[in-house]
Parts: C-alpha cells; structure tokens; sequence
C-alpha cells in the first residue's frame, strides 16, 4: 500500500539539516509499519526499540551522551550502528520521558 507519508520521509531522509524525527498520532494507524518499512527499503540497518515492551531501554539514558545511548542500544540489540546508513527508531518513546529529553541531545 503505497502511503503519502512515505515521500515525507524521504524529504526528511535527504534534508541537509535533519534532526530527529517525531511521529504523532492517532493509535493503531500505521505509524510503526510506515518507519519500519521506511528503515528497511531505505537503510542499511535498521535498530527497532519499542519502550513499552522492553522496559530496559531507559537505562540506556541515565546519561545523554548521544555516544553512549547509540552504543548502549547497539550492544543490545546487537546490531552494528552505522552513521548515516541506520535508522534508529524509538518507538512508544512517550513511555521513557528522558529517552524523548535526549532527542535534543542527538541532535548534536
């Protein structure tokens, strides 16, 4: 199913000055499927981590050093983090505030 968001993505994907994307809104519309199939047609790697199901991710961000998380999540899911060739998404992130905090920080 080919979905107008789609193209959105990959305006953000190519965009010179990108920053951490936020995706909002209503429940059980897509928004998963969408990035997921997004990070896999578009990425090299992709590192899925869903805060609501795995509730030790939020250790990762007792600092927010963006060095730290990105190895932290690294080692945890085993996937190697490749700049600018992995997509890192944080999904149900709203669970874990100081994951959201760190945004700014990854920015950086």
């Amino acid at each position: 199913m080919k979905r107008k968001i789609y193209n959105h993505l990959l305006e953000w994907k190519n965009s010179e000055d990108r920053k951490p994307l936020v995706l909002q809104g209503a429940r059980q519309v897509g928004k998963t499927y969408i990035v997921n199939l997004f990070g896999s047609k578009e990425y090299a790697n992709v590192v899925y981590c869903n805060f609501e199901r795995e509730k030790g991710l939020a250790n990762f961000f007792s600092d927010l050093i963006p060095q730290n998380i990105i190895k932290k999540t690294s080692n945890y899911k085993r996937k190697e983090v490749l700049p600018e060739h992995t997509l890192i998404i944080f999904d149900e992130v709203q669970a874990c505030p100081v994951a959201l905090t760190s945004l700014k920080y990854l920015l950086d």
